[in-house]
């Protein structure tokens, strides 16, 4: 990746939302350069346009994240399952025991209590972690920070 697409990346992971004209002051790029090479990145899937919410201010102030292990038989099933339902922000397949991890976004705690329940009526859960978030502390900070991002892709070349 070149040296100036890591100053497009970082920028915009800083404030995603910055104008096209200002990222070209930043980075020292015509606008029309920018717009072409953001373009030919969503086009590749390497950029997502995404928007991010603060939960607790839509209504929704439980977040939990879920490990799950169920039975071989079911893991397709209770996959299928999760990727319907509206509680379940995030959805990855893990490994060492377990089956699923999940972050899950929640109006309270008790609403986060019967989603388990029911979880547990209709599949066999041989084992399960639930983790109440208390706190954000950091979120979405790879490539925020242009040095470290320099760093890194520095590494990879060698």
């Amino acid at each position: 990746m070149k040296k100036t697409d890591i100053k497009i990346l970082v920028n915009l992971r800083t404030q995603g939302r910055v104008p096209l004209t200002e990222l070209s002051r930043k980075t020292n790029l015509p606008v029309s350069t920018i717009h072409d090479r953001l373009k030919r990145e969503i086009q590749k899937g390497m950029i997502k346009p995404t928007i991010l919410f603060d939960f607790e201010k839509l209504g929704f102030d439980t977040r939990a994240h879920i490990l799950l292990s169920v039975e071989p038989t079911e893991k397709e099933k209770l996959l299928a399952h999760l990727k319907e339902q509206p509680n379940v922000n995030s959805l990855f397949r893990i490994n060492n025991g377990w089956n699923v991890l999940m972050e899950c976004v929640f109006k309270n705690m008790q609403e986060s209590e019967n989603f388990v329940e029911q979880l547990e009526q209709n599949f066999h859960i041989k084992q399960k972690e639930v983790h109440y978030v208390l706190q954000e502390i950091k979120r979405e900070g790879f490539l925020t920070q242009q040095e470290k991002a320099d760093k890194l892709f520095a590494e990879n070349k060698t």
